[in-house]
């Protein structure tokens, strides 16, 4: 479909704040300067010495170290991206960038929010509604209702039931893992209800809960799709993200080894269906857990992924760069049937922490050396002498590689890992070394439990 002239003139800017930092930044930063946009860095106090912020067009100190007077901080992001003439803000993952406020309040101040609109972000932001909306439109979920809990006990009781124990009572506004509690049967049901509330309050400021079936042995699976404007939506493929230590993603691979492409198919045509019926834009990914061969809707994530490099190694495209073309107001220039998944994808995310307490670690990186060479990339924004905060997620790169066939690539991640050197801090490599030799990894026979539990083995011998 054409563009109108009306179409191709909405949301167009020619330079894009960065309202993140470390590796997505870079990230980010680079698909705008292929994309001829020039780019606004912004940083915190302990940031001032990031890379990015040397190649920037304009790089703005915002507030002090801690988050919250930061990259939290919504006003001074907002005055940034107004004094540095920036027409865009890109919220890249984490921080702002499931903030239905903050997207209104950039849509508000007349700047493009690459991302989804501020209602697509409260629908899908909040599990229960986002559950309804899939329902809706088709897409399987995990056996519960679509409401949230009642507050009388013997109501609860009897859902409970209705579902089957085991049951996971989860927050409705949670994500990162926080916010859920199993319950193996009615015995623990009231006090589980209670802790989570109160940690729900807590973290994500309301006490709602829902409930669900408690899958003993799935899979994390993902959709990952993109959507502009103009009622054209697509999805690139799937990965595997069960590789996980407290619902934590530590490995992620695209494909999901052992999905049979009739199985995968109609999940993601209806994750795309589900897409057009919310109006949907921008990049988003389906969580789902896969278990004997039937797929359950748990969440969706409305921005970026840590992960989407196997997405985009094994699918051709260029994720972010698409992602910010859509905020352009620009047509999606791919079809599902332009859609192809090449080959296979692994990621590996180096965190600066103790690879045996997995406590952070922060300091001054003396020496780096990265790895190199044909189905290899690098994601990061460390060098020799960069001082890693204490303030800030520990993730400081990503390993990525590409080969025509899953044990290819496990062969050439090992290689990767072998070559990559990181000296002044820990890091999580050797860990990682560890985890590339383990055979029921290499044979795909994992579920969602198999990191913690080869974690307890290994800490036992």
């Amino acid at each position: 479909m054409p563009e109108t002239p009306e179409q191709s003139a909405a949301g167009r800017f020619d330079t894009v704040l960065i309202a993140n930092r470390g590796e997505i930044a870079a990230r980010i930063q680079r698909a705008c300067r292929e994309l001829g946009l020039k780019t606004v860095a912004i940083c915190s106090e302990a940031d001032r010495q990031a890379p990015y912020g040397k190649t920037a067009d304009s790089f703005i100190c915002i507030g002090p170290s801690t988050v919250a007077k930061s990259y939290l901080n919504q006003d001074a992001i907002l005055l940034a991206a107004r004094l540095a003439g920036a027409g865009a803000i890109h919220p890249g993952y984490g921080f702002l960038s499931e903030n239905a406020a903050f997207a209104d309040a950039v849509e508000k101040a007349g700047l493009t929010f690459i991302g989804p609109t501020a209602s697509s972000i409260a629908t899908m932001g909040d599990k229960i509604s986002a559950k309804r909306a899939m329902m809706t439109a088709g897409v399987p979920c995990v056996p519960g209702p679509d409401t949230a809990l009642p507050d009388d006990p013997a109501t609860i009781e009897c859902i409970a039931l209705e579902i089957g124990f085991p049951v996971i009572i989860k927050a409705a506004g949670g994500g990162g893992g926080r916010g859920m509690r199993v319950v193996p049967k009615a015995d623990f049901l009231h006090e589980a209800i209670a802790l989570t509330r109160e940690e729900a309050r807590k973290a994500f400021g309301s006490p709602s809960l829902y409930m669900e079936k408690f899958l003993e042995h799935p899979r994390h699976i993902e959709i990952q799709v993109i959507c502009d404007d103009h009622s054209n939506a697509v999805w690139l493929g799937h990965r595997d993200c069960s590789m996980q230590r407290r619902h934590q993603k530590v490995v992620e691979e695209a494909p999901a080894a052992g999905i049979a492409p009739d199985i995968i198919q109609p999940v993601g045509l209806a994750c795309v269906q589900a897409c057009l019926q919310i109006g949907y834009r921008g990049v988003g990914t389906f969580e789902f857990l896969y278990e004997d061969g039937a797929f359950y809707f748990i969440e969706m994530n409305t921005r970026l992924q840590v992960e989407h490099p196997v997405t985009e190694l094994t699918s051709g495209v260029d994720i972010v760069q698409a992602q910010i073309r859509v905020a352009q107001g620009h047509v999606l220039d791919l079809s599902q049937g332009d859609v192809s998944c090449e080959g296979h994808s692994f990621e590996c995310r180096i965190n600066a922490e103790d690879p045996e307490s997995f406590l952070p670690s922060a300091g001054v990186v003396t020496h780096l050396a990265l790895p190199a060479g044909p189905g290899i990339r690098v994601d990061t924004h460390i060098h020799a002498g960069y001082k890693v905060s204490p303030y800030y997620d520990s993730l400081i790169a990503k390993l990525i590689v590409h080969a025509p066939t899953r044990a290819q690539a496990m062969a050439r991640m090992r290689e990767a890992l072998a070559g990559t050197e990181v000296e002044g801090i820990s890091t999580n490599i050797p860990f990682l070394r560890a985890l590339f030799e383990d055979g029921a990894f290499a044979q795909g026979e994992t579920d969602i439990h198999y990191l913690e539990q080869w974690l307890k083995l290994r800490r036992a011998a």
